[in-house]
């Protein structure tokens, strides 16, 4: 049996112009792109400001998986992509923010640029569309 996969997206859909999905629901899993620090209407928010460019991107993330029917708790996986490690202690910081036990998997890399220059922090990842995320 084939598997469709149904676009997910906010409206207004500030990846549009970067012919980008912004997620993607395939079975029991929603599949978000990176998430970045820019408005709805894809205008940078915080340039120079870690904090707040965290703050925007896992907003966006929190606004895509609702959109998707799903939310935060069903995370089971994030990929954070961040130019300097220095924020190393600020992610964590931000992660017990947003997310909560059992925590999602996660992998956080150091990278030398993402999509646009002043673009500091994005985060993308793997959420259930239903059910409940379980701890040991």
């Amino acid at each position: 049996m084939a598997t469709d996969a149904i676009q997910i997206k906010t409206n207004p859909d500030p990846y549009e112009a970067f012919n980008i999905a912004q997620a993607y629901r395939a079975g029991d899993f929603i599949f978000v792109s990176g998430q970045a620090a820019l408005d709805l209407e894809g205008n940078i928010i915080g340039e120079g400001d870690f904090e707040a460019q965290a703050e925007q991107a896992f907003e966006n993330l929190q606004a895509v998986l609702k959109a998707a029917g799903s939310g935060m708790d069903k995370l089971i996986k994030v990929n954070i992509y961040v130019t300097d490690m220095a924020n190393f202690q600020s992610v964590v910081a931000i992660r017990e923010r947003y997310f909560s036990p059992p925590w999602p998997a996660d992998t956080l890399v150091e990278v030398s640029a993402l999509a646009l220059p002043e673009l500091m922090i994005e985060i993308e990842g793997v959420a259930l569309a239903d059910g409940e995320v379980k701890g040991s």
